[in-house]
């Protein structure tokens, strides 16, 4: 089954997500936990939660996505930052107990010129202090395009971050198409290449989620600036090669290209027609 959805609003509720995801053809979604800029979090629903649990299984949907909001930094040079990281994304996984099977996406950090060895740690003892035995969520490392001090734009560091985490078997990592392009991984001539050097490093069974975006800029860029699927640098004969290669198909693929609704709605109908087609 070809899992794909888009990013959509909490703010209107989990059913309504759900709904919203079937009107424009998808079968999945990713939303953020709570406010992006901020760090609000709407009031707990169980009712709505439990219906959207309900109507995922009637409409046979594929894992859904929760995105951390960017203010989190739980590498940051400041010990206040990276408590309010740590508190707040063990706050989004103790409330995703309540829809249990869902995936938790963050960004690393940057470690703001501590050194990549220093960020790392922080990460590593965030994970250590808020993941926690027989929890239903799979959390996910983001690969980063590599701006200013992200950690994360390369496989190797995901692989540390993932190797000093005790409780391995919670972890997976998400990629994210503009993110690796910008980073200087070459999706676009070596696809191949560059899945057998993830697998070789960190390992396939830990890629759980592709966000699937083109990029306004060139391959190495490290700037992170999504583009709609076809009009940009990586284009859409490699964005196919991406969504039907026989290592990729079974995972689900999430939009966050810069679109409405309508947008999104085209970009999955233009997807699932090459995937039915090859």
């Amino acid at each position: 089954m070809f899992v794909i959805g888009s990013h959509l609003s909490i703010s209107k509720g989990y059913l309504n997500m759900g709904k919203e995801a079937t009107k424009i053809g998808g079968n999945t979604f990713q939303y953020f936990t709570r406010n992006p800029r901020g760090g609000g979090m709407r009031a707990l629903d169980l009712e709505d939660m439990n219906s959207l649990g309900a109507y995922m299984k009637e409409h046979n949907f594929g894992t859904l996505l929760a995105h951390a909001p960017y203010t989190y930094n739980p590498c940051a040079a400041k010990e206040d930052l990276r408590a309010f990281a740590k508190q707040s994304m063990k706050e989004d996984l103790e409330r995703m107990e309540y829809l249990p099977g869902q995936m938790y996406n963050f960004h690393p950090g940057s470690h703001v010129k501590q050194g990549v060895d220093q960020g790392i740690e922080y990460i590593v003892e965030c994970l250590n202090e808020i993941l926690f035995p027989g929890m239903k969520t799979t959390v996910l490392l983001e690969v980063m395009a590599g701006k200013g001090t992200e950690i994360g734009s390369r496989f190797e560091e995901i692989a540390r971050i993932i190797d000093g985490v005790k409780l391995k078997e919670y972890m997976g990592v998400c990629v994210d198409t503009c993110h690796i392009h910008e980073g200087g991984y070459d999706i676009v001539n070596n696809l191949d290449g560059v899945i057998d050097e993830f697998d070789r490093i960190v390992g396939l069974d830990r890629l759980k989620a592709i966000h699937l975006n083109d990029s306004k800029n060139p391959m190495g860029a490290h700037k992170d600036r999504h583009e709609k699927i076809g009009e940009g640098h990586i284009g859409i004969d490699a964005i196919a090669r991406i969504v039907t290669h026989p290592k990729l198909t079974n995972l689900p693929f999430y939009l966050e290209t810069p679109n409405e609704l309508d947008g999104y709605a085209k970009e999955i109908a233009m997807l699932r027609s090459i995937v039915e087609n090859q």
